[in-house]
């Protein structure tokens, strides 16, 4: 990555803490950042690298504050912005929220940070369980001599401790999709897209070697099998635990496993989803003083699973008043702070359709506001159900002191970007 100086700024372009890894660059330059960024924002050309001589700035904002890395050398830029929303993600874990208040209040433990994630501009340690095991924000209490870092920092494998024991393994894998979907008033499907990840909860002692297998298209062409039932993967993104080059000459998902909760993986499906929740809603107008509102939902996935705490969020006018519903399931409130009726279904089976009215009074003569063309909002969970199909075909869990673990798998889907739109 080879980053000179890592500065966080505040929105005035007050420097508010840095660090020089490398000792190559004059400080002032960062000076040049700001000028630069407010005149790209005023000719709409916002880039996140900017150059001034042979000093590159590569940045991103995060809350109130800009993250800015500044270098000589033609670094590699994918990698270092990786390094930039990891280090935002470690500071976030430290304390709960970064922003300029909590680099304020915790300049000693931010520049601990700093010296261990990066040596002379090269990433070093930045996964933030082992940084807690050694950095603190008591502070250290020094006895005798230097607080020592885990062995684990210097170790090949840096995101797990030696030495950890448990009385019972187990392995917890939750398959979670997301589905984003945005349908026109003509009904029509103008976006659509699966955002999956695998989440990990590691209860196993000692240092273990996972093997996980899933219906991989791109794996079973390679060895020849049936891939009727098979996913293609688009842009997977792994934990750095996963090997890589294994992955790469045989799609073989070999890992050691942080210990406790982690993301093992994401990935991302661009195909066309079955909506799985079709909302159509129907407005009718009695008078300039009162309008009803007929929403129908139905479930397009097979009877044997059931979408759990669906809400229907359906757009109303922001003068209505004195709601009146009827549901054939569920309840319905009125949210008049987001203007919208909230229609609740605890459990919806698949093959099931359901209705619900709302009656509200208009006070005013006209409102265009049924004309903004709002889109009806859902949000759902479907358990022991993935809708792109991903499987997981065997996760093998190997100890050289050979005990046994047990491995659970659990696939759930839900919603993401869930949009509808209505005439």
């Amino acid at each position: 990555v080879s980053i000179s100086v890592l500065f966080f700024l505040t929105l005035k372009n007050d420097v508010l803490i840095c660090r020089n890894y490398m000792g190559n660059m004059d400080m002032n330059e960062i000076d040049h950042f700001m000028p630069f960024l407010i005149k790209r924002e005023e000719e709409a050309e916002m880039t996140p690298l900017i150059t001034h001589g042979s000093s590159h700035f590569l940045w991103i904002k995060h809350n109130n504050l800009y993250l800015v890395a500044m270098t000589k050398k033609n670094a590699n830029a994918a990698l270092l912005y990786s390094f930039l929303y990891k280090i935002v993600q470690v500071f976030q874990e430290y304390f709960k929220e970064l922003e300029e208040e909590s680099i304020r209040d915790n300049f000693v433990t931010v520049y601990e940070l700093m010296d261990e994630v990066m040596d002379f501009g090269f990433p070093q340690t930045t996964d933030s369980k082992i940084l807690q095991e050694y950095i603190t924000q008591e502070g250290h209490k020094l006895e005798i001599g230097a607080v020592r870092p885990p062995a684990t920092v210097t170790n090949a494998v840096s995101w797990r401790s030696e030495g950890i024991k448990y009385r019972k393994n187990e392995v917890f894998m939750d398959v979670i999709e997301s589905v984003n979907l945005l349908v026109n008033a003509t009904g029509s499907v103008l976006r659509s897209e699966i955002v999956g990840c695998i989440k990990l909860k590691v209860i196993l002692s000692g240092m273990p070697e996972l093997r996980l297998g899933l219906n991989d298209k791109v794996l079973f062409e390679i060895t020849g099998r049936d891939k009727s039932k098979t996913v293609e993967l688009e842009d997977v993104k792994f934990h750095q635990c996963v090997r890589l080059s294994r992955f790469q000459n045989d799609r073989t998902i070999s890992f050691i496993p942080p210990d406790g909760e982690s993301e093992l993986m994401s990935y991302r499906l661009n195909t066309m989803v079955k909506p799985l929740i079709w909302i159509e809603s129907v407005i009718e107008r009695f008078s300039h003083s009162r309008v009803e509102i007929k929403v129908k939902a139905r479930s397009q996935f097979k009877s044997r699973s059931t979408a759990n705490n669906v809400s229907i969020l359906v757009p109303v006018p922001s003068d209505a008043d004195s709601p009146k519903f009827k549901t054939s399931t569920g309840s319905a409130k009125w949210v008049p702070e987001k203007n919208v009726v909230q229609w609740n279904i605890k459990s919806f089976p698949g093959g099931k359709e359901y209705l619900m009215r709302a009656h509200f009074g208009l006070p005013s003569v006209e409102s265009d506001e049924l004309d903004a063309k709002r889109p009806i909002l859902v949000n759902f969970e479907i358990p022991y159900f993935t809708v792109s199909g991903i499987q997981v075909r065997y996760l093998k869990i190997i100890e050289k002191s050979g005990y046994q673990a047990l491995p659970w798998v659990r696939y759930i889907t839900q919603s993401g970007d869930y949009q509808l739109r209505t005439n």
